[in-house]
């Protein structure tokens, strides 16, 4: 079973939360966000999808053929806001059949740099002791997302390992899990596979000689042994915190409930971030917590 604690203010994490996070790849910390901050984020977020949604592609376009204006727009997205649509916002005819603030899957992949409200909430001396408590050095903030779970169409997300797509040598990503929202069965909440990273990286998501991101295998079975999944069902306010290498997944929201969550990555300064990876640096240079 998934540890689960609070964050001591004073001492940082336990000797015990540091220890299971070892064995099990990832820790539950329990109201780290006031309720408020959660609120105020949410907020934000709408604010934004308003100003970016309208200029991504798939809003006003047929949705039969955009897939290179998408592929380009994802990829600009590395060091800018873009926001990402719900497979079921559209009708056959690529027209949207909710809400414009009701049919978007994420924003990504630098809130946490370019907007003042999310860079506010990325960054601190708390995240800092977070970091430090399991073992990220010198820890560089790479990416974020906030995603939304719609209520009824929120789309599944396969088992993956975050290592995949924030490739490192040694391994060093963190995953930083913020549950905006009540997060359960129910919406969709985060499932993972406890000791999970001890089986290592299955695949990477790289550049290519051409350009092109591909995913390759470096594992011969790429399959997951379900019998260890335990959902991760957490109130308004958690963080939970995975190693990169740690599998987890969602399932569907079918409920009338979103599932609003942030979610940072970071990696150690310290590590080998190779230049096939699809988040660079460029003229913006990776931030660390304080």
């Amino acid at each position: 079973m998934v540890y689960r604690c609070r964050f001591d203010e004073a001492l940082g994490l336990s000797i015990e939360a540091r220890t299971a996070y070892a064995r099990d790849g990832v820790l539950v910390l329990e109201d780290f966000v006031p309720a408020a901050q959660c609120q105020g984020l949410q907020q934000r977020a709408l604010e934004l999808v308003a100003e970016h949604a309208p200029q991504a592609p798939g809003t006003v376009f047929s949705a039969r053929d955009q897939r290179y204006a998408k592929d380009a727009y994802f990829e600009n997205s590395a060091r800018g806001i873009g926001a990402f649509f719900e497979a079921g916002a559209f009708d056959a005819q690529g027209r949207l059949c909710v809400p414009l603030e009701r049919a978007i899957n994420k924003l990504g992949h630098a809130m946490h740099d370019l907007d003042p409200v999310f860079q506010a909430f990325s960054h601190g001396a708390r995240l800092q002791a977070v970091a430090d408590g399991v073992g990220l050095g010198d820890a560089k903030l790479v990416q974020s997302m906030y995603i939304f779970k719609q209520p009824g169409i929120g789309g599944e997300v396969n088992c993956h390992q975050d290592a995949t797509y924030l490739y490192t040598e040694p391994q060093s990503v963190v995953g930083f899990w913020f549950a905006i929202e009540d997060a359960h069965r129910g919406n969709g909440c985060l499932g993972g596979l406890l000791g999970g990273q001890r089986g290592g990286l299955k695949q990477v998501f790289r550049r290519q000689a051409g350009g092109a991101l591909q995913l390759e295998p470096l594992q011969a079975d790429l399959r997951w042994d379900m019998e260890a999944l335990e959902w991760l069902e957490v109130r308004q306010g958690t963080l939970i915190v995975f190693n990169g290498l740690f599998p987890h997944l969602s399932e569907p929201n079918h409920s009338a409930q979103s599932r609003h969550a942030y979610t940072l990555h970071a990696v150690s300064g310290q590590a080998t971030y190779p230049a096939s990876n699809w988040i660079q640096p460029g003229g913006m240079p990776f931030t660390g917590f304080v």
